[in-house]
């Protein structure tokens, strides 16, 4: 792991006070997690060896005596005895006998290190004692310089606190705190809180939607924590942790909180890296949200792209140009992140479908630049007069074509979908903010900054945004006032996640399942080039074929067995329906509805078109769909009743592209049916406005005109 430049404290550390939790030291029966203290203690033997000086505060004497005084009174109770409400056991007289058996394992397991230790119990009113105060300095100072390691616990044997596990006054009133004040009393230069978890998260660990907080700052994080329950078995839990590492951090003490149950977390925070949370005076200058937050980057990007729109038809063609060209003069530097992209990938073990469309294959970026320049030379799609009506004499109201204004681009895998949908926003005067993949990220963060230093300071690059973070997400999705379009372009889980997230219109498709009929009528030469070209041509593209499905006569004439021979040639995994599995003797597909994004498919018989058309309605996905077949009324039937956003006759669903319908280039396939369906290229992004020209009319109760709505010659 790298090491984190907010770290770089870590570089003046030597005395370091780590405090470890009841929930540490503990598990969950109650009985001590000698493995866990093990681990602890070789950690504290390195370090001290390494010449740091450690001061231990250890919580755990309480539960510990709490499960040795259970035990003893049941082996010496009767069975008589266990019939009667058991009384709950003195705390005190909990935490002197724990305390003894605590100290017992430390020092056995430092005495296999060759390392000393040394008790020290304290209660709240010897703080209160500057003598004291002076000898415990003294004291610990003695034994650190002997490398002997003081171990300090509250003394809660012999408190004069009314309620020792309850009262939260005083000097101190846990040992989260004890902590925090000796890491004051004692100058210390670093403390470290081990807890049962990886740090401080933004709610309660077990929530999936939590985040672990990495560096606190007090003016952001104060009131947007949701805390979990208190610890298990300790008295404070994570509340009492972030009050003590706030007052130890703003009294000048940095602080992290880790797991204790990691091994090496202390040693790795002092190696500078990123390991749970940090709490630091300073932490407010380190904060990442001083950078443009999310609604900063949306108006950013609205107001580009006005200035944009302000452009002239040319200025604008001239800018796709320029980014056609950056594009291939810095080839060779895109090449190389991707490749390292790639490798990332391959090495995480992802998906072969998922690396298929990462890659930048050789030949795409000049085919990339290709589709822009295609797009540049395409007509002007803004203002537009779409059509031209007279109200009345004199009164001309023209519709006309008009940016949709921020679009908001989610994407997994594709880094060529970056440039597609860079160079539509920027030919339809949309601003945009893009969220690629993490897989992606290096191809992304080098195609975006090729992308906008190509876009002249009289719009600035910031009409284009590239959203690094995937926390930025949720907040962009709230913003519902400057965003005004979400087109999700990933997985099933993806899109709906993001519909269910946002109140701003979301454009797109969950699934690609795309069918291929073969009608009995079929001319199977045919059928054999469209059915191969739509599955292997390019398998993990949306508009390839899942699913194909087989008139029942071409299985008795053999054409099946024909079909079936040529995929299986080109290396196609076939999965059967009901009826295809049995007859063809191949595993069952676990699904009708399932996207495989490979060199896999599913294949069924059918009775007749009509039933055809049932299958895809009840298992397609609305993409795209087509019939083989040399029967022109079969043919109409299927184009016609087949409601998907492609249907095709003849031909592969692969043409089901953007660039491939002439539209330049697309920033998705839609299956929605409001606004936009099919490929999008520019023209599903953009909207109408009405333009009215007068010459001083007025309505004055519809008495001052008369009204003629007669249509106009557009160019008149």
């Amino acid at each position: 792991m790298a090491e984190d430049s907010s770290r770089a404290f870590v570089k003046d550390v030597k005395r370091i006070v780590i405090k470890v939790g009841t929930a540490v030291v503990t598990r969950n029966d109650g009985r001590l997690a000698l493995g866990r203290l093990g681990a602890l203690c070789e950690q504290i033997k390195e370090l001290n060896s390494q010449g740091y000086e450690i001061i231990l505060v250890s919580s755990g004497a309480v539960g510990l005596g709490r499960q040795r005084l259970r035990y003893r009174r049941l082996v010496n109770s009767s069975f008589a005895d266990l019939q009667k409400p058991q009384v709950e056991l003195d705390g005190k007289a909990c935490a002197a006998v724990g305390q003894n058996s605590l100290m017992a394992l430390y020092d056995t397991l430092f005495s296999e290190l060759d390392i000393s230790s040394a008790q020290l119990l304290v209660t709240d009113s010897d703080f209160r004692d500057r003598d004291f105060r002076k000898q415990l300095n003294e004291t610990v100072k003695s034994l650190l310089s002997l490398k002997v390691i003081p171990i300090f616990n509250e003394n809660d044997a012999v408190s004069t606190r009314k309620a020792p596990y309850e009262d939260s006054s005083g000097i101190f009133w846990d040992n989260d705190s004890l902590a925090a004040l000796l890491a004051l009393e004692l100058k210390a230069d670093l403390l470290v809180l081990l807890s049962d978890v990886e740090g401080l998260y933004s709610g309660p660990p077990s929530d999936p939607k939590s985040k672990l907080i990495h560096t606190y700052v007090k003016e952001k994080h104060q009131g947007e924590i949701t805390f979990g329950d208190k610890s298990r078995v300790g008295r404070g839990g994570m509340t009492a942790k972030v009050k003590a590492a706030v007052n130890a951090a703003y009294a000048g003490i940095p602080v992290v909180i880790t797991s204790g149950s990691a091994p090496e977390n202390i040693i790795r925070v002092l190696q500078g890296q990123r390991i749970g949370t940090l709490f630091h005076q300073d932490a407010h200058l380190w904060d990442p949200t001083k950078e443009v937050g999310a609604r900063e980057m949306a108006v950013a990007a609205r107001d580009s792209s006005r200035r944009l729109q302000a452009l002239s038809s040319q200025e604008r063609k001239k800018i796709l140009l320029d980014i056609a060209d950056a594009l291939e003069a810095n080839e060779k530097l895109i090449t190389v992140e991707n490749e390292a992209d790639v490798a990332a990938a391959q090495q995480a073990g992802y998906e072969k479908s998922l690396i298929s469309r990462l890659a930048l294959k050789p030949g795409k970026i000049a085919s990339l630049a290709k589709s822009i320049r295609v797009l540049a030379n395409m007509e002007d799609p803004i203002g537009r007069v779409l059509k031209k009506t007279q109200l009345a004499d004199g009164l001309i109201l023209e519709k006309t074509s008009s940016p949709l204004g921020v679009l908001l681009i989610v994407f997994e895998s594709r880094p060529d979908a970056l440039v597609q949908i860079a160079s539509l926003a920027i030919r339809s005067g949309n601003g945009l903010l893009l969220k690629g993949g993490k897989e992606a990220k290096r191809s992304n963060a080098i195609l975006h900054k090729v992308i906008t230093e190509a876009i002249p300071d009289i719009v600035g690059g910031k009409v284009i945004g590239l959203v690094t973070s995937r926390d930025e997400i949720p907040d962009l999705l709230k913003l519902d006032d400057v965003i005004d379009l979400v087109i999700p372009r990933g997985s099933n889980k993806l899109v709906s996640q993001i519909k269910s997230s946002t109140k701003i219109p979301v454009l797109g498709h969950a699934d690609g399942i795309c069918h291929v009929y073969v009608d009995k009528s079929a001319n199977m030469d045919m059928a054999k080039r469209v059915v191969l070209d739509a599955k292997i041509d390019y398998p993990a593209a949306c508009n390839a074929m899942e699913t194909l499905l087989v008139h029942k006569d071409l299985v008795t004439n053999g054409a099946l067995n024909e079909l079936i021979v040529d995929l299986r040639i080109q290396g196609v995994t076939l999965y059967g329906g009901p009826r295809a599995s049995l007859l063809l003797n191949i595993p069952q597909a676990r699904s009708f509805h399932h996207e495989y994004n490979s060199m896999e498919c599913t294949v069924e018989i059918v009775d007749d078109v009509a039933a055809t058309i049932d299958h895809i309605h009840h298992h397609g996905s609305a993409h795209t769909d087509c019939i083989i077949t040399e029967d022109q009324e079969t043919a109409e039937i299927f184009l016609h009743q087949v409601d998907s956003a492609a249907v095709f006759h003849n031909a592969s669903t692969r043409f089901c592209d953007g660039a491939r319908f002439g539209l330049g280039a697309e920033v998705g396939i839609s299956t929605s049916r409001i606004h936009a369906r099919g490929p999008v290229g520019v023209e599903g992004l953009l909207t109408t406005r009405w333009i009215l020209k007068g010459s001083g009319q007025v309505v004055d109760g519809d008495k001052g005109v008369t009204y003629t709505h007669k249509d106009i010659p557009i160019n008149s």
